[in-house]
């Protein structure tokens, strides 16, 4: 398997559990990276169940919302299920606000998002 440098993956069965190393996803440069990483997770790696734990990311911009975006379409394409999980209230918001908490399959916690594959 690819190391990673801005993810952090667990395997859990079938379905790759990824955490974010950065506590805030800002930077052009490790967006563009970050980007990568996670579509090399679904095209090269072919993984099919993801779930992303957000449970260590203070900030996420706008930049990162459409790679998630983007990332979300490779999955379907590939006949796969995202799920994101443990997002902080205030970058729920801004979910809620782009309603794009309509487009992800948002759960509560890392063990809600795993049964719900």
């Amino acid at each position: 398997m690819t190391a990673y440098r801005h993810l952090a993956i667990n395997e859990v069965e079938d379905v790759a559990v990824v955490h974010f190393r950065n506590r805030r996803i800002v930077e052009d440069l490790n967006i563009q990276e970050l980007g990568q990483e996670l579509f090399q997770l679904v095209e090269t790696d072919q993984r099919k169940k993801l779930v992303l734990n957000f449970s260590s990311v203070d900030f996420l911009s706008s930049a990162a919302l459409g790679k998630l975006i983007t990332l979300d379409k490779k999955v379907k394409a590939h006949n796969g299920a995202l799920k994101l999980c443990c997002i902080r209230p205030e970058i729920f918001e801004v979910f809620k606000i782009t309603k794009l908490d309509r487009l992800f399959d948002i759960r509560k916690d890392e063990a809600d998002a795993l049964a719900a594959f």
